[in-house]
């Protein structure tokens, strides 16, 4: 018979000593200048290395200034627009640029989006026997569960020469997009609903596979595999410095396998305060739009982002989601990308009046947050705070959101890997001061 757990007396009992135990604080970090997470009071990551792959700048000299993000040295505005202006899909490009540290030619570029498509593949009766079988309602589970499962099928799961971890990366890139679409309808099917399972077409971009392999008619429009193929690009690589990038380097450098790296950094993008911050912004819209009946009574949508901040409101965490960042605090470039398209998007699917509600809360919150708050810095929309909405537009279910982010970047995580066994030499190692003061032993009989 199995047995289930559940919280008992005593759990509760032991945990509360165990806080006792456990807490620090909070002035110790300022009496022994440590900084906590590795920030400092303004949110400025300690530098623990150095990178070729990308860069996000929010400061000229020590001023904040507008937000510009990097990869290989390029603008990401400048590669966005490059593209787009060119009626070309911008994963597979960007991808190479990250990969390999240089922009391909167009032969180049053709030779890898044909490998990725021939890569776009999982080994016999892997969706039946893995996917398939306890399917969970948290789809980031379930692509670590992937992940770590496709250990077993590798031909040389553990060695770490960069041919072999760039033929392993390879894989994983193409193979995302299946996991966490098939996971979801395999998920979706234990919930009483029909389960279909589309085949990838060798001859679409990642971007539209995607809507195709979700869709049961496998339809889509240009405007939506484009919005989505933005998406993708604007969330595939963030400075390194992110926690998810940041375990990847970390659990590289101690010399271990490619899938146990992706299957960390899958479970530090899972965490809400990283990888789920799109799914609240739209729970927080949904909520907005039920007490505000009027979308364009600016007073009114003022008093709930105050309510908000006054933890009335919501989840009554006092947070106006998707506004402000660890390191922008003038402005996202990934939003401002991003916009124009949302806008356009919104315009296909009959929801401008719903853009415009964003476009007002993007306004007012700033101001509010600085009216209501003591901030060291500004606050700015970050990419989040359209992102959800976009993927509401497009049909994605909410259970997908982030595992659409991890999709994204796993381009991000394996430039980074492979950078790591290049350039490293030694286990990151952080240190931590220890506050406990010293204890004379008890003996047993004696406690």
């Amino acid at each position: 018979m199995e047995r289930i757990f559940e919280i008992t007396p005593q759990d509760i009992a032991i945990s509360e000593r165990c806080i006792k135990n456990n807490t620090v604080q909070p002035d110790y970090y300022t009496q022994f200048e440590v900084k906590r997470g590795l920030r400092d009071i303004d949110g400025n990551g300690v530098l623990t290395g150095l990178t070729n792959i990308s860069e996000v700048k929010a400061k000229e000299n020590g001023e904040p200034c507008p937000g510009e993000l990097y990869y290989r040295g390029y603008n990401v505005r400048d590669l966005v627009k490059n593209f787009v202006s060119e009626k070309r899909f911008g994963f597979e490009e960007t991808a190479y640029l990250l990969l390999i540290g240089e922009l391909p030619s167009r032969t180049e570029l053709k030779n890898f989006s044909a490998e990725l498509a021939e890569r776009r593949t999982l080994p016999q009766n892997f969706i039946r026997d893995v996917i398939m079988k306890a399917p969970s309602d948290n789809m980031m589970i379930s692509l670590a569960k992937s992940i770590l499962t496709l250990y077993s099928y590798d031909i040389d799961p553990e060695g770490t020469s960069v041919p072999n971890v760039m033929r392993q990366s390879l894989n994983l890139i193409s193979q995302f997009p299946m996991l966490a679409v098939y996971s979801y309808n395999a998920y979706s099917h234990s919930q009483g609903n029909s389960l279909y399972i589309h085949n990838p077409d060798p001859k679409l971009c990642t971007g539209e596979n995607i809507l195709r392999m979700l869709r049961p008619d496998m339809s889509y429009t240009r405007m939506e595999a484009r919005v989505l193929d933005l998406a993708l690009v604007l969330h595939m690589e963030h400075g390194g410095g992110n926690n998810s990038s940041f375990t990847t380097r970390v659990v590289t450098s101690s010399g271990t396998d490619t899938y146990s790296v992706i299957a960390a950094a899958l479970a530090s993008l899972k965490g809400p305060r990283h990888g789920g911050a799109n799914i609240k912004v739209v729970q927080m819209f949904d909520d907005l739009k039920e007490n505000v009946k009027d979308w364009k009574d600016e007073d009114a949508v003022a008093d709930y982002l105050r309510r908000l901040l006054h933890k009335e409101a919501f989840d009554k965490a006092g947070l106006i989601y998707g506004v402000g960042h660890a390191v922008y605090s003038v402005s996202d470039p990934r939003a401002e990308v991003f916009k124009g398209f949302v806008k356009k998007l919104a315009a296909e699917k009959g929801q401008s009046d719903e853009f415009k509600l964003y476009t007002i809360v993007e306004r007012l919150a700033p101001k509010l947050i600085g009216e209501e708050r003591r901030i060291y810095k500004g606050v700015n929309t970050n990419v989040d705070f359209y992102s959800g909405f976009v993927y509401n537009m497009l049909g994605l279910p909410v259970e997908l959101y982030t595992p659409m982010f991890a999709v994204a970047r796993i381009v991000g995580w394996s430039a980074h890997r492979l950078e790591e066994i290049v350039s490293a030499e030694k286990i990151i190692r952080p240190a931590y001061r220890a506050v406990a003061p010293r204890k004379e032993y008890v003996p047993l009989k004696d406690r």
